[in-house]
């Protein structure tokens, strides 16, 4: 049975830890502040980048030139396969979701594939559901070091691609939801093809003029594309971090609701054993009262 003593010592453990929930959320709900606001931030470049490719698939002759370079791929090249995962604690199945999508959709594919981990833990399902990683990157803990994390993805990505190992290029991620929540999302960045370049022929041309191509044409082409693949990675990266932190703050809440519950019972057991103490203590007053009274 519990005494006023261990109910107190257990008071004081639950409030310590509801300190630290509290703690924990309030990081987490920063954390998505920033990664939200880097995704946003993208928005405006990416728009950019998609009307340069835009003018430049005007042209017909970078078009054939372009087709015939995609044509010319060695069409038995590997898949490969960008996952972005987390290596920190309470994100509930952050992985776990994240790896089932991951095998149902690579499954459908039948061409042998190369996988890149972002993150250990997603490495380790990864493995358990069948699949070997050839490269394991840290995950980012900040904004800016996200930078960092996709400039080695794109060398790796380009040294793949100049030895003819990779031609098609995928990624998978936790994507935001809007409200709350999080789904596991696919994005195909390579080859370069028509279905490719089809996405950004929809794209309007903010004038009525034509746009012209300036400089060097196939110079500019190659870092236009450059570009689209480090901010379509870059935006992976960061949705995947404010899904994380999203997964994070969500157990937080439900962590928070039930320390308060536990707080709430404990303080009503210790009043209610507290006043029961009191109460003997006054029989035993009131008792011996009367006994020296007769």
């Amino acid at each position: 049975m519990d005494t006023l003593e261990s109910l107190r010592e257990k008071l004081e453990s639950a409030s310590e830890i509801d300190s630290v929930v509290k703690t924990m959320k309030a990081v987490a709900a920063s954390n998505i502040g920033q990664y939200e606001k880097s995704v946003l931030a993208l928005d405006d470049y990416y728009r950019t980048v998609s009307l340069g490719l835009t003018a430049y698939f005007k042209s017909e002759e970078i078009h054939k030139r372009y087709k015939n370079e995609v044509a010319t791929k060695d069409k038995n090249n590997l898949i490969g396969v960008i996952v972005f995962g987390s290596d920190q604690g309470l994100v509930g199945r952050f992985n776990d979701s994240l790896t089932d999508f991951v095998s149902q959709s690579l499954n459908t594919i039948p061409k042998q594939k190369e996988i890149w981990s972002v993150g250990e833990s997603i490495q380790l399902l990864l493995k358990d559901a069948g699949f070997n990683t050839t490269k394991i990157f840290a995950v980012p803990n900040e904004v800016n070091a996200i930078t960092s994390l996709i400039g080695d993805i794109l060398i790796k990505a380009q040294e793949s691609m100049e030895e003819q190992k990779i031609d098609t290029l995928y990624i998978f991620h936790n994507q935001p939801k809007e409200g709350a929540g999080y789904a596991p999302v696919m994005q195909r960045l390579l080859p370069l093809d028509d279905k490719w370049r089809k996405e950004f022929t929809t794209t309007k041309w903010t004038t009525n003029k034509l746009p012209q191509v300036a400089g060097d044409v196939h110079a500019t082409l190659l870092a236009l594309i450059s570009e689209y693949l480090f901010v379509s990675l870059f935006k992976a990266c960061a949705e995947s971090l404010a899904s994380e932190n999203s997964s994070r703050l969500n157990a937080m809440q439900r962590a928070e609701k039930n320390i308060e519950e536990l707080l709430e019972e404990l303080n009503n057991t210790f009043h209610r054993l507290r006043q029961s103490s009191i109460d003997e203590e006054l029989f035993d007053v009131v008792a011996g009262f009367e006994a020296l009274k007769k």
